[in-house]
């Protein structure tokens, strides 16, 4: 469910703050009602507020996949090890120490997310009985940067290969047309 915070009251001195919410959106309000339900038998809710941020369209998403199918065939390999090199090459990662007895099955679980969700150990970590596993975040939970970064390496490297690919203008339109 999406609100807007159209009133934003704080009180120090009281220790606590009044936002109010509004939605635009009619299929929110069965929800939002049952919100009110909760609150009026004196039960509370718990409410996330972060910076909305556009996702990736399912066009860009869909893009993305032709282009890596596009070269895969030229290089003769999988749609799959393309993404996966991109995803590696410029992709969103995270470096983490794992307990040497945990680093299978953190490799194990992290890939169970998702195809473009992988990791690999860089080396021995400074904690002793550590090693430091990098570890990638498929593109499914990529906003619309970093999935405009995924898409123009996967279109350099079709330039590379003479592959023909959309118009820079076109491409910056399908990130643009975020859902």
């Amino acid at each position: 469910m999406k609100f807007n915070a159209t009133w934003i009251k704080n009180s120090i001195s009281e220790g606590n703050s009044e936002i109010t919410l509004t939605t635009p959106l009619i299929k929110d309000l069965a929800e939002f009602n049952k919100c009110k339900e909760i609150i009026s038998k004196g039960k509370f809710l718990s409410v996330e507020i972060k910076e909305f941020r556009n996702k990736r369209s399912h066009s860009a998403n869909d893009y993305c996949w032709v282009l890596c199918q596009k070269i895969a065939e030229v290089i003769g390999n999988t749609k799959e090890f393309v993404y996966k090199e991109t995803i590696k090459h410029v992709g969103q990662f995270e470096i983490v120490p794992i307990k040497n007895e945990a680093v299978e099955r953190w490799i194990e679980v992290w890939g169970s997310k998702g195809l473009g969700w992988f990791a690999e150990v860089l080396d021995d970590s400074k904690l002793e009985g550590y090693k430091k596993v990098i570890s990638y975040y498929g593109s499914s939970c990529y906003n619309s940067a970093e999935q405009y970064i995924l898409i123009n390496e996967i279109v350099s490297q079709c330039k590379e290969l003479d592959i023909e690919t959309k118009s820079e203008n076109e491409i910056k339109s399908l990130i643009e047309n975020m859902e």
